[in-house]
């Protein structure tokens, strides 16, 4: 069945924290002026960066956690340029401008019994608030976290409520040495679906290996997005139904439509 989507909003949202992680990532929680139940893992947001010449576009960022007690939802973000970087300087009560929820979300399947969360570098937004849900419909979640060392691996104590973690890194300074692809968790997969998000290059080889164990897999594109609503077209992907945005019918895709070969 096909979820039912919330309605866009463009609203001013009070910042509620802006919670540093490290020098390269922070996590900013803002109020919802609407019921956060709706929202789905997987779907994105996109911010307005104001009191500034150099940035026109708005910033897509992917939902990281919602919080139904306090009507919140949480952005995990990381600092790439001057518009990621002016948003790290909000502070509790300024007002961030948001256009949301944005996007198609992960499938949770009522016959889904185990599942794999694959995320590299910033690509674990998305997969946080995936694993609580699969969580909450008493899904045995396994939680694979990949980076090129200890300080691209974060947030693994908010993953480990929610499921079995293992961890990643080239330089093997912390967890197995190596790529994600290359740990032993999903060399032997045993998953009815496997959720990724991360690099293109990590994604498509996660998902040559899913095909290969013939199990489901969706991915989360991060192509470069521009309106949001599809409007632009500059996210467009190829897929056996022609070009579709990326926008408005992903981020996130099941594989199997995704012209990568």
């Amino acid at each position: 069945m096909e979820p039912v989507y919330p309605k866009k909003n463009v609203k001013l949202l009070k910042v509620i924290k802006n919670r540093t992680i490290n020098d390269n990532y922070y996590v900013l929680e803002i109020q919802a002026d609407h019921n956060v139940n709706d929202i789905l893992p997987g779907q994105f947001v996109s911010l307005l960066v104001e009191d500034t010449r150099n940035v026109f576009l708005r910033r897509p960022i992917s939902i990281y956690d919602v919080h139904p007690e306090r009507n919140s939802i949480d952005l995990l973000i990381q600092i790439v340029g001057e518009g990621t970087r002016l948003l790290s300087y909000l502070k509790p009560d300024d007002t961030v401008d948001v256009l949301y929820p944005l996007g198609k979300s992960y499938s949770i399947l009522e016959s889904e019994k185990k599942a794999l969360l694959i995320g590299g570098g910033v690509g674990v937004a998305p997969l946080l608030y995936l694993a609580k849900k699969l969580k909450a419909n008493n899904v045995d979640v396994h939680i694979l976290l990949g980076g090129r060392g200890a300080k691209n691996i974060i947030e693994t104590e908010n993953f480990k409520q929610y499921g079995k973690l293992y961890i990643s890194t080239e330089d093997a300074s912390v967890g197995e040495k190596g790529f994600v692809t290359q740990h032993p968790v999903l060399q032997y997969a045993d998953f009815d679906r496997i959720y990724t998000c991360g690099p293109d290059a990590m994604m498509r080889a996660v998902a040559s290996i899913a095909a290969k164990n013939n199990i489901d897999c969706e991915v989360s594109l991060e192509n470069m997005m521009a309106c949001g609503i599809g409007a632009c077209l500059c996210c467009v992907t190829p897929t056996e139904s022609g070009h579709q945005c990326v926008c408005t019918d992903g981020p996130v895709f099941n594989t199997k439509v995704l012209q990568w070969n």
